[in-house]
């Protein structure tokens, strides 16, 4: 790209790329070390998640295996709680943290949670935003005309939704992870140290969602900068 390295993406991606790299390793580091601790009860993550749908009247979800490593997710298209095999079959303190994190998504879809539903609703939205936004603004930033501003403009728009995904994405991660802890605690599937140690994972987690968010602002706010400066010099 050939503005990759102008003074916006000095200010404001590049500190915000940072601090995604720390927010990924801190996950990493904290993943690795709860992930080598069993639980008391030896519950793996796929009883986890059973349990913490139970305890929340959700019966209907399927709970399956799926390979890769972190890849754990809950479809609300399919209703169904995708555990990777580290998380799944493990009886570590982060796999039950992590299992009942995607449990909580289901609870949320479940109960009709709102920012949830929102999420669900503007993928669509932001799949196209992604693929269409930097072609667009790249062909723009070529074409010094009226069209090429507006080609520059229409990509910008694009890009702004994926940056909205990324809002609504965190109270949808945090609620997921609050909703996760308050039922192990309920249902005492956790210990009182099990349970910190099972925040730390999410908690670390949640972090990459704003960074996520920081990022997606970051490079937003530098191709309004570089939009504004097109405007002035033509």
């Amino acid at each position: 790209m050939p503005f990759m390295f102008d003074m916006g993406y000095i200010y404001f991606v590049l500190p915000a790329f940072i601090f995604a790299m720390i927010a990924q390793g801190m996950v990493s580091r904290r993943f690795r070390k709860y992930s080598k601790v069993n639980n008391y009860r030896g519950m793996s993550g796929e009883q986890a998640a059973q349990e913490v749908l139970r305890a929340n009247g959700v019966y209907n979800v399927r709970i399956e295996r799926v390979s890769g490593h972190l890849t754990d997710h809950f479809d609300p298209k399919s209703n169904v709680i995708r555990l990777s095999s580290g998380v799944h079959d493990s009886v570590s303190i982060a796999a039950v943290g992590i299992a009942a994190h995607e449990a909580g998504h289901a609870v949320q879809y479940a109960q009709n949670y709102a920012p949830m539903r929102i999420r669900h609703a503007i993928i669509p939205m932001t799949q196209v935003g992604s693929t269409l936004s930097m072609p667009l603004i790249l062909i723009g930033f070529f074409f010094n005309s009226q069209l090429g501003q507006t080609l520059f403009l229409a990509g910008i728009v694009l890009f702004g939704a994926v940056a909205l995904f990324q809002l609504v994405t965190l109270p949808v991660e945090f609620n997921a992870s609050n909703r996760a802890m308050r039922t192990l605690e309920e249902i005492r599937l956790l210990d009182t140290d099990e349970l910190r140690g099972a925040k730390k994972v999410l908690s670390a987690a949640a972090l990459t969602y704003v960074a996520a968010l920081a990022t997606s602002v970051a490079e937003l706010l530098r191709l309004i900068l570089l939009f504004n400066g097109r405007s002035r010099d033509e």
